[in-house]
């Protein structure tokens, strides 16, 4: 028997008259809470339950005699009834709709005697059968379809006749699936001995044609039975599993349509899991059963007046029902029927319906597939944690005692009520299986949800020491696997897997992991380069860079710190370390990052690096990154410009320091240096470094010129020649450099012969006439002879006689320029014009002699007699003097608010 929670299966008496007078029910059938019933004088009795009504139906057609109903077929939806009537003058059949008030024959059928009818459930509606297959006791299959508003058969068709052994066609069934723009067929036929199957695509008529030249395909069982029954369970508008009532058992299987594996020639492609129960098992000395029905899990077997319920899947028998059927009924219960679309099972007698209810008959169907040690399909049927740990244990404890203990450990993680953590843990800690404890520790996290987390940590922190365990006893073993004070082979195929699995572990419990106890448990191990990726994963970016550069490694402590969730006090701080382990690397990754790093924080690093002698030919890593930030980033810093500065004033290539000081970074700014580094620091440098020539443009930038000039006399006579010539604005400093140059080319020729005397007469020519001989007179020796400077003074002499005879002519000029302005101011005096009288004010457009009634005089005039003040101009124009001031201000106004 199935477990407890009450029986499976009731029976209830449904209607006690249900022929309604009409003589014995013969045949029964169901669809949508409607049950037609026909009866021994050829009536039909159709009852609706969903409307609570009965109509009788007349097969007999006033016809005299013995008329029975032989079956009754309804569909699935209960529109469409088929039903054969057997009378002395053969067989008929009649189709009836559901809004008809009678049944119509079927002539195309007339002698034939209908066994089984299969409804295309997918296809039917409530106006067309659509292709109906019919199955008569002589072997044949038809195909027939009809329109309710045709009132007839639209086609009868004969579809196949069985040949090979002559037996009646006893039960159909139907099923269709859709393949592309096609349709596939299943349909299966039962005899007294045989199950056929036949499938196809296109119509019916194609599929069946095509077993002409190919082999049916069938299943023979011995026995005989004068009630064969073919039914298909139905869920959902789809047929899952069939049973077969045959003379020897029931012959069952799982239905999947569509599937291409069962068979090559495509005849039982969708008959699965097949199975046969034996009628031996009920225990009845051999009864056969009279009719059956199929559920979802079960056969309900009418035996006697009897129905007996077997699991279909443990084939054992789990209840036994007992119709309440009246004393006075000589044939018993006849048959069962079902209705697909409600799931209510039906018996009935001569007169009597009797309804077979299901109370969750799927309830219990996981313990019995747990005894039957089918764990996946018990699972499914589970309906709490309580039956899933159920089947967790019996599988759990089978594999432990089967010593898989990792397959135990799975199956044990997923256990939440029956056994606690600590009960499973202590099974595994008590034989000694650390890889499968911490096999059930990691699969026991995967089922653990996020609101658990104080267990996720711990769970997770005890995994972490049992994998570490794992790798020491690695490490620790010799090939044998004897434990000896040797260390393995780190190399190992199992070593390298459980530390990269070790790791995954890290990289998937970072956010559960307590980070400092995970660390110490690292440390305290000895795993230092998990201790390191572990840190990696908290973002401990500081121990990680640390290691790497303890092991000599920057590329990797670069990469380290150039991801973007690095903050950059790091880049500063582990700066001098790796620019003195590889400063090549270091400075590519600065210049990498562009203006994410300030420079003067770097200088710290890049003095260490600075300290450090170096080879003549190699590359300057510092000079190249401080160039980079100066030219390419355009940094300001006076920090980076004056360490740039210095590292050039220390080569002995002059030529980049003074390429440097040329160069005015600032230049184009407003209110802003054109050179950023200190000049004083930088002078200073150049004097202690002896960059003469540097200190010389320094001189010159800070308007030194004097001493540019006299620092330049001792390095390069035209380099102060060159500084002296550059004061434009100042010609009297400019003349005192040059003197400078002039006393320091004669001082350098004295002693020396006359010609050398003469060349030093010829430096006034670069001067550009600023210097003359007189100027250079005093620096010469007191016993120079004159003849050496005759031509200079004679040059000199005609100079100043041209400058007198210039001055001469600007006088004559200024005096006669004078005497034009007396005559100019003396004839002035004597200037007038004449206006006529009728001269109009080119304002006021009045007369400008108009005495009187004139208005507003202005203050600072006063006329003569009556006549107001005006203005004559040389053009003839002439205007009253107040009228000319308004004018002018009005129109100063105008131009001054535009």
């Amino acid at each position: 028997m199935d477990g407890g929670g009450g029986q499976l299966f009731s029976v209830d008496p449904l209607e006690r008259q249900a022929a309604r007078g009409h003589g014995a029910v013969t045949s029964m059938a169901a669809g949508s809470d409607v049950i037609v019933l026909g009866t021994s004088r050829g009536w039909l009795v159709r009852h609706d339950y969903t409307f609570e009504d009965a109509h009788d139906l007349d097969l007999g057609s006033g016809r005299s005699g013995d008329h029975s109903v032989h079956r009754v077929f309804l569909d699935p939806g209960g529109k469409h009834c088929v039903a054969t009537v057997v009378h002395p003058g053969g067989a008929e059949t009649y189709y009836h709709h559901a809004r008809w008030p009678r049944p119509k024959p079927l002539p195309r059928l007339r002698g034939l005697l209908v066994n089984a009818v299969a409804w295309n459930r997918q296809s039917i509606t409530e106006a067309s059968t659509k292709e109906v297959i019919l199955g008569t006791e002589s072997g044949q299959i038809f195909e027939m379809a009809v329109d309710e508003a045709d009132k007839r058969e639209k086609y009868v068709k004969p579809l196949f006749q069985l040949t090979e052994q002559r037996e009646g066609i006893k039960d159909l069934q139907m099923e269709t699936a859709v393949v592309g723009n096609s349709t596939r067929y299943y349909v299966m036929a039962v005899t007294p001995t045989r199950l056929y199957s036949f499938t196809g695509i296109g119509s019916l008529e194609t599929v069946f044609t095509s077993y002409s030249d190919r082999a049916i395909h069938f299943m023979e069982l011995p026995g005989e039975i004068p009630n064969s029954e073919l039914h298909f369970f139905i869920k959902q508008r789809r047929a899952k599993h069939f049973g077969w009532l045959s003379g020897s058992g029931i012959y069952h299987g799982e239905l999947n349509f569509g599937a291409q594996h069962s068979s090559t020639s495509g005849d039982e492609n969708f008959v699965e899991n097949k199975g046969f129960f034996d009628y031996s098992k009920l225990g009845d000395s051999g009864t056969k059963p009279r009719s059956f029905a199929l559920s979802e899990f079960h056969f309900l077997l009418l035996i006697g007046d009897k129905i007996k319920v077997v699991n279909r899947i443990s084939q054992q028998m789990v209840e036994e029902l007992v119709v309440d059927n009246t004393p006075e009924t000589s044939r018993g219960i006849i048959g069962l029927c079902s209705d697909a679309s409600t799931g209510l099972f039906y018996a009935y007698d001569e007169s009597s319906i009797f309804q077979i209810s299901t109370s969750d008959e799927g309830r219990d169907m996981w313990q019995v597939y747990l005894d039957m040690n089918h764990y996946a399909a018990a699972l499914s049927h589970c309906r709490n944690p309580f039956q899933r740990d159920r089947v967790y244990l019996v599988q759990a404890d089978a594999a432990f005692a089967a010593k898989e203990h990792f397959i135990a450990a799975s199956f044990y993680a997923k256990m939440n009520y029956i056994l606690s953590f600590e009960e499973i843990s202590l099974k595994f800690i008590s034989i000694g299986e650390q890889d499968a404890l911490r096999t059930f520790l990691l699969r026991r996290l995967d089922n653990l949800t996020k609101d658990d987390k104080m267990q996720i940590t711990m769970i997770s922190t005890w995994a972490t020491e049992l994998y570490l365990d794992k790798i020491n006893r690695l490490l620790l073993e010799d090939s044998t696997g004897s434990t000896t004070n040797s260390v393995a082979e780190p190399n190992s195929s199992e070593y390298r897997s459980i530390v990269n699995e070790f790791r995954a572990f890290l990289s998937d419990s970072k956010d559960v992991l307590d980070e400092a106890t995970t660390m110490r448990l690292l440390e305290s191990y000895g795993r230092v380069d998990e201790l390191v990726y572990f840190a990696g994963l908290k973002e401990q970016y500081e121990i990680v860079v640390h290691h790497y550069i303890q092991q000599g490694e920057a590329r990797k402590a670069l990469e380290v710190l150039q991801r973007r969730n690095v903050p950059v006090d790091l880049v500063y701080k582990f700066a001098p370390d790796l620019i003195m382990l590889d400063a090549y690397e270091t400075v590519e990754s600065w210049m990498m990052v562009r203006n994410k790093l300030n420079p003067g924080k770097l200088i710290p690093a890049m003095m260490r690096y600075v300290s450090e002698p170096h080879a003549k030919n190699e590359t300057h890593e510092v000079i190249k990154y401080l160039e980079f930030c100066v030219k390419d980033l355009e940094n300001k810093d006076p920090g980076v410009h004056n360490l740039l500065l210095s590292l050039y004033a220390k080569k002995e290539d002059e030529s980049q320091l003074l390429q440097f000081l040329d160069t005015k970074f600032g230049k184009g700014q407003t209110n802003g240096p054109e050179f950023f580094y200190d000049p004083k620091y930088a002078l200073r440098l150049c004097l202690q470094e002896k960059r003469m020539r540097a200190c010389v443009r320094i001189y010159s930038m800070m308007s030194m010129h004097e001493e540019a000039v006299a620092l330049a006399l001792k390095v390069d006579l035209e380099l102060a020649k060159a500084e002296a010539d550059k004061v434009e604005d100042d010609e009297e400093l400019r003349k005192k450099l040059w003197l400078k140059v002039a006393k320091h080319v004669i001082e350098q020729e004295k002693g020396v012969k006359r010609e050398n005397i003469k060349k030093a007469i010829e430096f006034l020519s670069e001067t550009n006439n600023l210097l003359k001989v007189e100027d250079i007179l005093p620096f010469f020796p007191d016993f120079v002879l004159i003849d050496d400077f005759k031509e200079e003074i004679c040059k000199s002499l005609k100079d100043y006689n041209s400058q007198i005879e210039l001055l001469k002519q600007e006088m004559d000029d200024a005096t006669r320029g004078a005497d034009n302005i007396r005559s100019d101011i003396g004839a002035l005096a004597q200037r007038y014009t004449v206006i006529d009288r009728e001269q109009d004010c080119g304002v006021c457009r009045r007369k400008i002699l108009t005495v009187g009634g004139l208005h507003q005089v202005g203050r600072s005039y006063t006329s003569v007699g009556h006549m107001a003040p005006f203005y004559v101009f040389p053009c003839g124009h002439a205007f009253h003097a107040n009228c000319l001031i308004g004018h002018v201000t009005r129109c100063s106004s105008q131009t001054h608010v535009s």
